[in-house]
């Protein structure tokens, strides 16, 4: 498994932090059991988070991979467009 990069390491941590005060606030539980089990749901909610962020590097090479695709899809189409019209050009002369 590849490791986290910061940025996965802060957004999970922030998240574990703000989720259980948000969670105790919002609650008001006074047992130990309940901070107990929203400490555990603040835990696996921050590791969640921390895995499906997205890494910087693959982001930007996401990116780069997407503009080149779209860069080229035009000069594809023309090319298949040109091919059909000599295709078509090269049946009508046969038939005459």
């Amino acid at each position: 498994m590849p490791r986290l990069s910061a940025a996965q390491v802060f957004y999970g941590s922030a998240t574990v932090v703000l989720s259980a005060l948000a969670m105790l606030l919002l609650s008001r539980t006074d047992s130990g059991a309940g901070v107990a089990v929203i400490g555990a749901a603040a835990l696996v909610l921050g590791i969640l988070v921390a895995v499906t962020a997205p890494r910087p590097g693959r982001a930007r090479a996401l990116r780069t991979a997407g503009a080149s695709g779209t860069a080229r899809a035009p000069h594809r189409v023309e090319a298949v467009r040109t091919a059909a019209r000599a295709h078509r050009a090269g049946d009508h002369s046969l038939h005459r």
